[in-house]
């Protein structure tokens, strides 16, 4: 299993260098519940939520012999993602031997070292973005 980010069709690519030791996927429904006069309390089935995703792991500011990637280094993979960040576009997360391929928007990045090794830990929360899909139509006169 790998994970990649990329922007704007593998502009720019990252494969995280250490694998974060799990993932979870939430996958909500926006459901509604309301009080009526006769049936007490109801629930309408709504549409699916936004994904989201929380990465935990750690970007490596020397060499190991574990890593999965070595294009960049330490601070290197914070300054592409908050450029990222800056111009404001979507990323695509893509993880291998999964069916995760989905466009994302960042949600928060966290980052700092811990220990003196100089690794930088971080928290990278993903939101699944939708391409808005509109119909022309014809504008008609009366």
């Amino acid at each position: 299993m790998d994970i990649f980010l990329s922007i704007n069709n593998r502009e720019q690519v990252i494969k995280l260098p250490v694998l974060p030791t799990e993932f979870r996927i939430q996958s909500g429904m926006k459901n509604d519940t309301f009080d009526t006069i006769s049936q007490g309390e109801i629930k309408l089935i709504g549409m699916s939520a936004l994904k989201a995703i929380a990465i935990q792991s750690f970007f490596p500011a020397k060499e190991y012999s574990f890593l999965r990637d070595d294009s960049y280094k330490g601070w290197e993979y914070v300054e592409a993602i908050e450029a990222w960040k800056v111009r404001r576009v979507p990323i695509r997360l893509v993880i291998t031997d999964s069916p995760v391929n989905m466009p994302c928007t960042i949600e928060s990045f966290e980052y700092g070292i811990q220990d003196g090794t100089k690794d930088i830990y971080y928290t990278l929360t993903l939101s699944e973005f939708k391409f808005i899909k509109l119909k022309q139509g014809k504008v008609e006169y009366a």
